[in-house]
């Protein structure tokens, strides 16, 4: 089913819609799509398009809070294997194409405060970070019925792109003014760019990507989060509500459940995707959080590589009547994994819609929902 702003903010924000949101967040790994081709997929299945997953129409508003660089990526060298380029701040990257769809950076940009003061114009706004004609057609849009959607700079993941997960954690504790100031300039940069998208065009959603954890947790702890994070979300979410924003979402892998009270403290109240594997588990998110936090995927993508009497475990506990009417968004974790089989994935969305009360399936299409 395809949603309009209205349903999906209301949903979003607990209230009984009179249906549930069935949704596939990010699609499969590259190579799974081999993988189904040789069990007798369609092309549809393959694009996605096949299984009628719910979404909502949307569009991210063109207001830049990047950085601007002025440096065009270039490839130094490609096989097979990976793809080693030049990356929009200046330095190397390889991607691996067998495991991963994200460049690991190989350098980074700032290694002391006066790195930053040679960059930190990349975080100047200007009106060329606003296109006036795309936003004059995204307020039409949204008088369709799309979700406007803001993305701003990671309070943790922007200073890592520019220092590295380590040196960034050391900062927190050797050069703390460095990294009070690297997030005051973006603050200052993103609350321009609201006041300038904003006065066009309604803001429904702030959207920010962290991926911030890992198995054994978060990688800033409730201090940090607190002394760093905190002080940048709640200014730039004061503001986005000011111009309508009702939902502030926070994309992050990993276990996030020793810093969640405090990233609930900043404004989020909606995330995802809530890896069973590193920990998350959607069922007692909810108990413990209740109406503040609207939870996003938290159905195990691992278990679609058991049986189907595994799958239907998954669905029962994570589809349970308490987890209905409102403030989930249903869908796997993350990415469809290597090793599912095309009868598992297809039992596994009949099933789920079978519990949801969904009906037949309509073919309405696919969009990634992860934001």
């Amino acid at each position: 089913m395809i949603w309009n702003r209205e349903r999906y903010i209301a949903h979003s924000l607990f209230e009984d819609t009179g249906r549930e949101m069935f949704c596939e967040l990010f699609g499969p790994l590259a190579p799974l799509e081999a993988e189904w081709r040789r069990q007798g997929a369609s092309e549809k299945e393959i694009a996605m398009t096949a299984f009628d997953w719910d979404y909502v129409l949307k569009t991210f508003l063109a207001g830049n809070c990047k950085a601007v660089t002025g440096i065009e990526p270039q490839v130094l060298e490609d096989t097979p294997e990976h793809t080693v380029l030049r990356d929009a701040f200046g330095c190397k990257a390889k991607l691996c194409k067998q495991s991963a769809t994200i460049p690991l950076p190989l350098e980074y940009p700032v290694h002391s405060a006066e790195d930053w003061e040679k960059i930190k114009h990349w975080y100047v706004f200007s009106e060329q970070r606003i296109d006036a004609e795309r936003l004059r057609q995204q307020k039409a849009l949204r008088d369709k019925g799309y979700l406007t959607i803001l993305e701003i700079p990671g309070g943790f993941d922007e200073p890592r792109v520019l220092m590295g997960e380590e040196e960034l954690c050391v900062a927190c504790y050797e050069e703390p003014e460095l990294v009070h100031d690297i997030l005051h300039t973006i603050t200052e940069l993103c609350v321009q760019v609201i006041e300038r998208v904003g006065a066009e065009v309604p803001i429904d959603c702030l959207f920010v990507h962290e991926d911030m954890a890992g198995k054994s947790g978060p990688l800033f702890g409730p201090a940090q989060v607190r002394e760093f994070m905190r002080p940048y979300y709640m200014r730039v979410w004061q503001c986005a509500r000011a111009y309508g924003a009702k939902l502030f979402s926070l994309d992050s892998d990993g276990n996030m459940d020793p810093i969640l009270d405090d990233i609930l403290a900043t404004g989020i109240n909606c995330m995802h995707p809530f890896e069973p594997a590193a920990g998350m588990d959607i069922v007692q998110v909810r108990r413990k959080y209740g109406s503040r936090l609207c939870v996003k995927g938290g159905i195990d993508k691992f278990a679609l590589r058991k049986d189907k009497e595994a799958i239907r475990a998954e669905l029962e506990y994570k589809l349970s009547p308490a987890m209905r009417g409102g403030g989930a968004i249903f869908g796997l974790d993350h990415r469809i994994p290597n090793g599912v089989s095309l009868e598992n994935y297809r039992y596994y969305v009949n099933l789920g819609r079978e519990m949801l009360g969904l009906g037949p399936i309509a073919g309405e299409g696919w969009e990634r929902m992860a934001f």
